[in-house]
């Protein structure tokens, strides 16, 4: 949603039903448990309602986007200063991914892969591009830039560092 006197939707997820999901709900690709109205990564939780005759079986969002290879967020990373501290960057932005996934499950990295020079990153949610090109610039600085797409569906994120 935009500001609160606007109350205009700004992103709206294609995966995300209007009308919620029969509750409770277990997605069957990563073990997501919906209840409440939200998505959680709660093991215990899942296990248990899962011997419950009545639980849904489905599929949760990024599980779709996954699978359909829809990414809300791209992060393209460039510079021989990357391939210098690859490692110690893949581990940063898997750690942020964590964090992210412990507040929303939703959030994750689709995709890393190297093309050429480049080190992209795709991610579920536009949020999680945006966040993990900004504790990549704190932990690195370099340049950085962040644009959205008018309907806001689609993230962009560049960052860059030569040395």
């Amino acid at each position: 949603m935009s500001g609160k006197r606007d109350r205009t939707i700004t992103n709206e997820d294609p995966y995300h039903p209007e009308e919620g999901l029969k509750e409770p709900a277990i997605c069957d690709g990563c073990g997501a448990l919906y209840r409440n109205r939200r998505w959680q990564l709660d093991a215990q939780a899942a296990e248990v309602e899962s011997a419950n005759p009545e639980v849904s079986r489905v599929s949760c969002p990024a599980c779709q986007k996954i699978a359909e290879k829809y990414p809300e967020g791209v992060v393209t990373l460039r510079g021989a200063y990357l391939w210098e501290h690859e490692e110690e960057i893949r581990n940063i932005l898997r750690n942020e991914e964590s964090r992210a996934m412990s507040q929303n499950p939703l959030q994750r990295i689709m995709r890393m892969e190297r093309e050429g020079d480049e080190l992209i990153i795709e991610t579920t949610e536009q949020k999680l591009a945006e966040r993990l090109g900004k504790v990549l610039h704190r932990a690195h600085q370099g340049a950085l830039s962040v644009t959205w797409s008018d309907d806001h569906r689609l993230c962009r994120v560049g960052w860059e560092r030569l040395l």
